[in-house]
């Protein structure tokens, strides 16, 4: 992969082709990029529904009934769609969790270092629970650090992706019942193949970004 030419490659897709589809491969890649997504304490709070059928599509398109109704041929256009999930709480139960699945993963050489890692996120935790008071923000935070490698990976495959906070996410929490399950919706991100009369592809429509004299400081 040329990083410099798989930036310049991707773009927020406006126009999918619906008749051309992801494979099966490459799906499994693009599941994997969503797992192994890098997050805060590894706390992974998150939740992944993906449409790939007509009926999975048409319900994810519910949520852009009235308001965001533009965005729904970006849904039902797509090869697929990830709705990104943000947990609604972080307790000690699911704490535990992610630590005995990183003990089973082999991560720990001895019972100290588990313990001491089940405390440092139990700190971190409770900094955002207690002391910054952004606990909900906070782990939001993580879904959006995943959205961002998420966005590259797929682009590396040469799929197009269409990210939408454009959407009603509370019409999504009740289609899916995800509120009752703990989690509610925060993104969603259309995945396909650009159609050739896009306005927005690169080759149309060149990017614009601030030149870096004016974004980096070099110390």
């Amino acid at each position: 992969m040329n990083l410099n030419e798989t930036l310049n490659w991707r773009y927020t897709t406006k126009e999918f082709d619906p008749t051309k589809k992801i494979s099966e491969a490459d799906m499994d890649q693009v599941k994997n990029l969503l797992r192994m997504s890098a997050s805060s304490i590894n706390l992974q709070p998150w939740q992944f529904i993906i449409a790939e059928t007509k009926e999975g599509k048409e319900r994810m398109a519910k949520g852009t009934q009235g308001f965001f109704h533009f965005n729904e041929p970006k849904i039902t256009n797509a090869s697929a769609v990830v709705l990104f999930c943000a947990k609604t709480s972080v307790d000690e139960e699911y704490v535990k969790h992610i630590v005995d699945t990183e003990d089973k993963a082999g991560r720990f050489p001895n019972e100290e270092i588990k313990n001491g890692f089940h405390g440092a996120m139990n700190a971190f935790i409770n900094i955002h629970k207690y002391d910054l008071k952004d606990l909900q923000h906070w782990v939001e935070k993580q879904v959006y650090l995943n959205i961002g490698s998420f966005l590259l990976g797929v682009a590396s495959l040469k799929i197009d992706a269409t990210p939408m906070e454009g959407i009603d996410v509370k019409a999504l929490d009740e289609e899916f019942g995800l509120r009752e399950k703990g989690y509610t919706a925060v993104v969603a991100v259309s995945l396909g193949y650009r159609t050739e009369t896009d306005f927005n592809a690169t080759d149309k429509n060149p990017k614009a970004r601030l030149p870096e004299s004016e974004i980096f400081t070099i110390i």
